[in-house]
């Protein structure tokens, strides 16, 4: 039994316009392929540069030269005639070996002496005067005269003149402790030293320098 299509459904009628429209697309598709290659290549030419368009700039230097210091000048030697030879005998050898005897110089330390033995001012057995203190104010009241400047000036008050007994009762080293002028001072010391010798102090036994202190009252009447 034969088949029989339908006039509508049958392709073969159709082969010569589906061909023909196959051969557009393809045509089409050809151009563009050339046109986007050429418009690839002009693309690529806008981005070269040629090294003759380049203008060669000029770099202005900013670095400035520091010019170094001038060095200093050499210094000057002074040269010396040699007008002295030294002979050879004369230059002392340095050398040192195992046979060489240093001598070291022996310094004798030197004690040291006091000159003046100790002056005490306390001591166990103070020095005194002859006859003791009674025989002393005695003295003191007979052998003082009231100064003229002073009296004259009316000063009055107490004068302490210091000194030292030696170890044989000898008075030595008077001076004023406190004084008040007028002259008052010059003849405290006065009698003080025309006292006769005094009885030496003693420290265990052995007589000692002793500092003694005198005061002299000056009173006007």
């Amino acid at each position: 039994m034969e088949l029989k299509k339908n006039p509508k459904a049958d392709l073969n009628l159709q082969r010569t316009l589906f061909f023909q429209i196959g051969l557009c697309v393809a045509l089409v598709g050809t151009l563009c392929v050339f046109n986007w290659r050429e418009g690839d290549g002009e693309a690529a030419s806008l981005g070269a540069l040629k090294m003759e368009d380049l203008t060669e700039m000029e770099i202005p230097q900013t670095e400035q030269k520091v010019t170094p210091p001038p060095p200093p000048p050499p210094p000057t030697l002074e040269i010396v005639a040699d007008e002295e030879v030294i002979e050879e005998d004369e230059v002392a050898s340095t050398e040192v070996t195992q046979e060489t005897r240093i001598e070291v110089p022996v310094v004798e330390m030197e004690e040291e002496v006091s000159s003046e033995p100790e002056i005490f001012t306390v001591v166990e057995e103070m020095p005194s005067f002859p006859g003791g203190d009674q025989e002393l104010l005695k003295f003191m009241a007979e052998n003082t005269k009231y100064p003229p400047l002073a009296r004259e000036n009316g000063l009055q008050g107490i004068v302490v003149v210091t000194f030292v007994v030696d170890e044989r009762g000898k008075i030595d080293k008077v001076q004023v402790l406190r004084g008040i002028g007028g002259g008052c001072d010059e003849e405290a010391i006065r009698v003080v030293k025309s006292m006769p010798q005094w009885k030496s102090g003693k420290q265990r036994g052995m007589p000692v320098r002793v500092q003694y202190n005198l005061p002299f009252r000056f009173t006007l009447r």
